[in-house]
């Protein structure tokens, strides 16, 4: 018996003794007429094998799935859950704890690392914040959301990005099955016309809406911009990358998302700013002379807007120039609406909020009703506060937007750092890539707040650890 334990303890064997066990299980379902359990049988298991051997399989799976992942809330209106991507995010996490408890730690310097504190006391005030909700069970609920979000993202995606070519993985995981989504978005839009209206729902099933489905394509974008238009890599590689940013460009203007476009030309400034070393001061005193410049003639800029009629249009220019429409657009007035909300939330609980996840359940009496428009809503089934800034000030308090800021910028500090500091050119193009896609993400985030949903969570924090990987393993 011993020896018989002996000879299965390699993974290989192993492998060979469940696909027999899986043949026979699955002759006797058929013999029993469950066909449907004889199917997802060598799925599960191989899902185990994964986990119990080739845990940054099941981690890149993830990642791939993502795009791909579908929503089950209209099937089962009680349980909102990403199918496959969450239950697996769930399940990393309790690998993640287990090991913890075990005292099978990553590299240490992970935890040590700037941006992983920030990550951990985020979510520390998350706790403290869910512990005095105004709903309990909907901000712990919502906390562990996060968690199994940044946890396997963060602090195992670190230690996986130690090796640079799974730094490349990720990205092209991701961007290879979003062409899927692209091309069944493209082919369902097609049978509208490529209208404005048939751009809100074409990317069913794979995504609920355009924006978000626009701010993924523009997270992406200056990924596939840097591998086309620098000379490291190989000619097919850039060639592949040029047409695909064509790809990923055409859809991104066929989404009809003006926030999404908008997040593209902030990054673009960005990348000329860094590229032309302007100086921290003079970027800080132009910000400065613009805000006092609002100041002086805000009342002459709330003419104009209010002047401004032009609504969502499937004409590019009057759909760009709809962005400024703050007198007649349902869209920006609604969003108006959800801000000027969060803003009275906050200022009833300045200091512990009102609790994670609860935005949607709470700020219906806090609307005015001068305010509200024909898609506004008291019962909370219609999204969050539209910004991944105002969220957390009435949901966390003061401490939740400054824990968000102080994050943000620290991401942004030592990708940038990296970017000038690291000895090898591949490792400075990445950083560089990599933090001129997460400001895409930083700039939509005044706009519209998708961090409680895998698609952006996933990049989001994977990239984050791309960040922090470059930064601990390969600045030097």
């Amino acid at each position: 018996m011993k020896a018989l334990t002996h000879y299965f303890r390699q993974p290989i064997r192993l492998f060979y003794l469940i696909a027999l066990i899986t043949i026979t299980l699955n002759v006797v379902l058929l013999q029993l007429d469950y066909p449907m359990l004889g199917w997802l049988l060598p799925i599960a298991i191989l899902l185990t094998f994964s986990f119990l051997y080739q845990l940054d399989y099941v981690f890149f799976f993830t990642v791939f799935a993502t795009p791909l992942a579908v929503n089950i809330e209209d099937l089962f209106p009680q349980l909102s859950l990403s199918i496959p991507t969450e239950p697996l995010l769930a399940a990393l996490l309790l690998i993640f704890v287990l090991k913890l408890l075990m005292r099978q730690l990553p590299d240490s310097r992970i935890f040590k690392h700037p941006i992983v504190i920030l990550a951990i006391v985020n979510l520390v005030w998350m706790v403290t914040t869910s512990i005095t909700s105004e709903l309990p069970l909907v901000s712990f609920k919502h906390l562990i959301a996060r968690l199994w979000f940044v946890v396997p993202m963060l602090f195992m995606g670190t230690a996986l990005f130690s090796k640079l070519k799974n730094i490349k993985l990720f990205y092209w995981l991701y961007i290879i099955a979003f062409i899927i989504v692209i091309v069944n978005t493209s082919i369902n839009h097609a049978a509208y016309g490529f209208s404005e209206k048939g751009a809100n729902w074409s990317m069913a099933p794979f995504f609920n809406d355009h924006t978000a489905y626009g701010v993924m394509l523009a997270f992406f974008i200056p990924i596939l911009a840097g591998f086309s238009l620098t000379n490291i890599y190989r000619v097919p590689v850039r060639w592949v990358s040029f047409l695909l940013l064509i790809l990923f460009s055409i859809a991104l203007l066929l989404s009809y998302c003006r926030a999404a476009w908008f997040s593209v030309a902030v990054s673009a400034m960005v990348f000329l700013l860094i590229a032309f070393r302007i100086r921290l001061k003079w970027i800080v005193l132009a910000g400065f002379i613009v805000i006092g410049g609002f100041y002086t003639y805000q009342q002459e800029l709330m003419d104009r807007l209010v002047k401004n009629k032009q609504e969502s249009s499937a004409n590019y220019i009057e759909h760009i120039e709809s962005i400024s429409n703050v007198s007649s657009d349902a869209s920006n007035l609604e969003r108006i609406n959800r801000w000027h909300s969060a803003i009275r939330l906050f200022s009833e609980r300045p200091n512990l909020g009102w609790g994670p996840g609860t935005y949607q359940f709470v700020y219906g009496p806090y609307q005015q009703a001068r305010e509200k428009t024909i898609i506004s809503t008291d019962l909370g089934e219609r999204g969050n506060a539209h910004s991944e800034y105002l969220g957390p000030l009435a949901e966390s308090g003061w401490p939740g937007l400054l824990g968000v800021l102080v994050l943000f910028s620290t991401i942004v500090f030592y990708g940038i750092k990296v970017y000038q500091k690291a000895a090898l050119k591949e490792v400075r193009l990445l950083s560089l890539f990599t933090i001129l896609s997460l400001i895409t993400y930083f700039a939509h985030g005044f706009m519209n707040n998708f961090l409680d949903t895998d698609k952006s969570a996933i990049p989001f924090w994977g990239f984050t650890a791309i960040i922090t990987a470059l930064d601990l393993y390969h600045k030097d």
